[in-house]
């Protein structure tokens, strides 16, 4: 279809008589009507219709067919000037009345607008670095000798408005220059003639006003820096408008590869890792000084508005919009999305503002641009404002093909929508007054203005508006004076405040959450000053989502570590990870949204998932170095705890590895291993990925010891010494641990085989007539060894959980069973006539309140048993069933006297 058939509005006409001749010219129909109204309310463009009236004639016929072929013309470059500005005159003129017409929508406008920007700084760069070449000023190199040009702004998120200027930064890539001073200084005269080209107004009038202040440090470095330089400034020095500024950055001119591998290295300084929610005060007072600066801080009215940054107008929704993807787009890389429109509906997708909001935002964005570009046809400058004088505000309104009247009425309306929409998330809310609070509360509060976390003014101000919420929470605990205390080692050991104290600012839930943490578990409190980066995970989407599950977890970790090139990285992003699901279980355990036995098994899930995916990660950085795993590979054995998929909120890991190879095999990397060191060394370095500190901390404390030989055994086993070794030498002591092994990552067929193997050791070996003995010997060598540390100690000495767990194995040994959970151990007990059914019923019971206590302790802190505070002993309440402290002690006393002393028969209560 052409662009008449295509036409769906029509400008209203300004002159009568200018609007009749031109509609005559063009013949009648719609798209003389179109020109003679555009023409007679625009003298821009009514003179564009003289110079180019009879290029439009053809190119009417199929617009998107005229603009790619005006943009692939290449002409005399000695000519360029000329060139690029009949360039300019003939998009403009087209853009405009596609527009007006309703031919094409805003995004097909603007993208046509920044397509010529594009294709015009493209052939200046290229023409004029090639200049600098042929005078020997720069080595004859390709893609612009290492010159890019980044487009920022509207420019580089393919938005430009209709008289827009261009805002560009311009590098060269240092290391391609063996003498970077005498490069720079060519780039340097590439670059201001490139400018001179496209900004100076000669008789044929001018390309794009060229702006290029948004460079690093403008005011003392050059208008063309080195790559290098300009990462450093912005890894020492960049601010957050400049974060803003680089959402919308991209390479458009010179060395495309150049300028994409440069906004990679800055990625981590534009996108945060962490949910960065200080930006929301960095963009409130950015807004104010802009405001205050062009003097926009009156009441709302339309003539004389500013549209772009006054109150209501697009700016605000441009930084409503960047200010939300910067808080969370380190975590969530579907919100880098360059455009004002893609970027809601990002954000809305995500979770981070409603569905309505982002319709609604979007609708004004674009009813916003399009008041812009009518305001701008009518003399092609670069205004926003809303005209004061009644006939350029009537011009505007005609172009609109509105009424002055319903255009100003219009634009009010959606101003004030506007401004309704977006104030609130950026005006930072009144501080209230600090509640009345104890005495002794008040000299703990005293104090605070010496922490580290408090000592900068961005940190103090923020603080003042959360402060007497906090102090309300914590004065309405049910032991306020132990609560502040946990609060204050929580402030104290923060090394600085603004981030966490702007995501409790901008989240008052977490406020409850962290108060909660505070008056329950001081243990969990200085974890979470060390660690705060973890409440991230309470504000996404799913963090009060159903548990996912082992499989899910592993195949999520996995996906993510797979987009990662780097192993640090990968090192990095599997203990943020780890950390913000070990976090949510501890939330869940904390607030009873779920057991103890519950979260006990998803601490296993997160373990088991975590190995499970950090695996391939280190096999392949291993295999770099020394190549594919010889033989079959290996794998990795979960013992203990995690076999048995229990663990709490502070587990080791008891690991075991297996391999499947020949001794004398050899690895067929740069520096191949012989199997047994290949094994050996993969292992460390397992452990090493494991139990590291890098600079997101570790992951977990792991021990091997429960492989065979215990320390005095190679770190990794080989398949068939293991067999040997379990089948004649072991100890029974080996045997039980071996009940709760379990696969937790390597070759799915060697896996199947050591499975195998596990289940014929326990048939063949529990059926040694020894076996009751030895672990009776254990179990006195154990009480020996491990005596109780106190009366609260429900894991070590008679009647524990440590006793309960050689009870259980026994079971599983003694009846030759491939079960791995205490409780179905247990079972096997029962139905092999082990344990009596009324011993059972016992032991079931004891461990479930022996593993509640256990978990409570390790999540909440030692003195969660032996001094709970009111709150916890609601906790430990509801865990256990009881109503009083006083019951509890009774129930636990008689644990530990009782449940143990006759498995085969029920003792007396």
């Amino acid at each position: 279809m052409t662009l008449a058939q295509r036409i769906t509005r029509l400008p209203l006409p300004h002159d009568a008589d200018i609007a009749a001749d031109l509609r005559t010219d063009w013949g009648g129909g719609d798209l003389a009507d179109l020109v003679a109204n555009t023409a007679s309310a625009s003298p821009f463009l009514r003179e564009m219709l003289r110079k180019e009236g009879g290029w439009l004639r053809d190119a009417v016929q199929a617009p998107e067919d005229a603009l790619r072929e005006e943009l692939a013309r290449d002409g005399d470059l000695a000519g360029l000037p000329s060139l690029l500005r009949q360039m300019k005159r003939r998009v403009a003129l087209l853009a405009a009345l596609a527009d007006l017409g309703g031919v094409w929508t805003l995004e097909e406008v603007t993208g046509a607008l920044t397509a010529l920007a594009d294709r015009a700084v493209d052939l200046c760069v290229h023409h004029l670095v090639q200049a600098e070449i042929r005078r020997g000023k720069l080595p004859d190199l390709p893609d612009a000798a290492g010159m890019v040009v980044l487009a920022m702004g509207k420019m580089g998120a393919g938005e430009l408005n209709y008289s827009s200027d261009i805002d560009l930064v311009c590098l060269f890539d240092d290391a391609a220059h063996d003498d970077p001073p005498q490069a720079r200084t060519a780039f340097i005269r590439a670059t201001r003639r490139m400018a001179a080209m496209l900004s100076d107004n000669t008789a044929e009038g001018y390309v794009f006003r060229t702006d290029l202040r948004l460079r690093p440090d403008a005011a003392v470095t050059p208008v063309c820096l080195s790559i290098r330089a300009a990462e450093s400034y912005y890894e020492a020095e960049g601010r957050t408008w400049e974060r803003a500024a680089y959402i919308k950055a991209r390479p458009c001119g010179g060395d495309i590869a150049a300028g994409r591998r440069f906004l990679s290295a800055i990625a981590p300084f534009v996108w945060r890792k962490h949910l960065d929610f200080a930006t929301i005060d960095d963009t409130y007072e950015m807004r104010l000084r802009i405001r205050d600066h062009k003097g926009l801080n009156g009441p709302l009215r339309v003539e004389g508005h500013d549209m772009k940054l006054g109150r209501g107008g697009i700016r605000d929704i441009e930084f409503y919009t960047q200010t939300r993807q910067l808080i969370s787009g380190g975590r969530d890389p579907s919100l880098r999305v360059p455009t004002t429109v893609g970027g809601l509906a990002a954000l809305s997708q995500a979770g981070w503002i409603t569905p309505g909001d982002a319709a609604e935002l979007t609708t004004l964005y674009r009813a916003h641009r399009e008041v812009e570009h009518r305001l701008q046809m009518i003399g092609d400058q670069q205004t926003h404002r809303v005209p004061v004088d009644p006939d350029m505000f009537a011009r505007a309104a005609h172009l609109s093909g509105q009424t002055p009247k319903a255009f100003h009425d219009g634009i009010l309306e959606r101003l004030t929508r506007t401004a309704d929409r977006t104030e609130a998330f950026f005006a930072p809310a009144e501080a209230p007054a600090d509640p009345d609070i104890p005495e002794r509360m008040r000299e703990i509060v005293t104090r605070w203005a010496a922490y580290p976390a408090l000592r900068s003014s961005r940190a103090q101000s923020v603080f003042r508006r959360l402060r007497p919420q906090l102090l309300a929470r914590l004065h309405g605990a049910p032991d306020p004076e132990r609560a502040l205390l946990a609060f204050d080692g929580f402030l104290r050991g923060l090394p600085s405040g603004v981030q966490i104290f702007s995501l409790f600012d901008a989240n008052p839930q977490l406020v409850d959450l962290l108060v909660d943490i505070a008056s329950m578990s001081p243990d969990l409190a200085e974890y979470l000053s060390r660690n705060a980066q973890v409440l991230d995970a309470v504000i996404v989407g799913d963090f009060f989502a159903p548990w996912p599950g082992e499989a899910a977890l592993q195949a999520d970790l996995t996906a993510r570590l797979r987009a990662i090139p780097e192993y640090e990285g990968q090192l990095d992003a599997a203990r943020r990870w780890m950390k913000d699901h070990h976090f949510r279980i501890g939330v869940h355990h904390l607030r009873g949204l779920v057991t103890s036995a519950q979260a006990g098994a998803h601490y296993a899930d997160l373990a088991g998932a975590v190995i499970a995916g950090l695996w391939p990660a280190v096999v392949a950085e291993f295999s770099r170095r020394h190549g594919p795993p010889p033989g079959r590979g290996a794998v990795m054995l979960g013992m203990g705890s995690l076999g048995a998929g229990r663990l709490h909120a502070k587990s080791d890991l008891d690991l075991l590895i297996i391999h499947d190879s020949d001794a004398g095999e050899e690895s067929s990397g740069p520096k191949p291993l012989v199997a047994k060191a290949y094994y050996a060394r993969l292992t460390q370095a397992l452990l090493t990925a494991l139990t590291a500190q890098t600079a997101e901390g570790h992951l977990y404390s792991a021990d091997m010891r429960l492989r065979p030989s215990g320390r005095q055994g190679p770190v990794a086993t080989a398949l068939a010494a293991f067999e040997t070794y379990q089948m004649n030498e072991a100890w029974t002591w080996e045997h039980l641990a071996l009940t709760r092994a379990r696969p937790i990552a390597g070759d799915p067929a060697l896996t199947r085989r050591v499975e195998a193997l596990r289940r014929e050791v326990l048939t063949v070996r529990g059926k040694d007539p020894r076996v009751p003995g030895d672990v009776a010997d254990m179990r006195r060598r154990l009480a020996a060894a491990k005596p109780p540390k106190g009366p609260w100690d429900v894991r070590n000495g008679p009647g524990r959980l440590m006793d309960l767990e050689l009870l259980a194995e026994f079971c599983a040994l003694d009846g030759a069973s491939a079960e791995r959970a205490l409780r179905a151990q247990l079972d096997v007990g029962l139905e092999t006539g082990r344990i009596s059914a009324d011993a059972h019923a016992d032991l079931v019971a004891a461990d479930t309140v022996l593993w509640h206590l256990r978990a409570a302790e390790r999540l909440l802190g030692a003195s969660a048993l032996t001094d709970p505070t009111e709150g916890v002993q609601a906790f430990l309440f509801r865990e256990v069933g009881t109503a009083r402290h006083a019951d509890l002690i009774a129930k636990v006393d008689w644990i530990f006297r009782n449940i143990l002393s006759n498995p085969r028969g029920r003792g007396d209560p």
